[in-house]
């Protein structure tokens, strides 16, 4: 049996990040979240996700920031 594709789910907004986690993993994946840019980092480092679902806007570090 393969592993599930892991996918890191990074927003603000609590309500917004578990509604996606949570359909995300519902579709079989395995999903980490994150809080902002900078946390983003360091689970895309100790996780290697193979997708970001990332939003554009927050605090600490935006996504574009995360991007660049």
């Amino acid at each position: 049996m393969e592993d599930p594709a892991r996918v890191l789910v990074v927003d603000d907004e609590p309500v917004i990040r578990e509604v996606v986690a949570e359909a995300l993993e519902f579709e079989g994946y395995a999903v980490e979240t994150a809080t902002n840019g900078a946390e983003a980092l360091a689970k895309v480092r100790a996780h290697a996700p193979q997708a970001i679902v990332l939003d554009l806007m927050m605090p600490v570090m935006d996504g574009w920031a995360f991007l660049h």
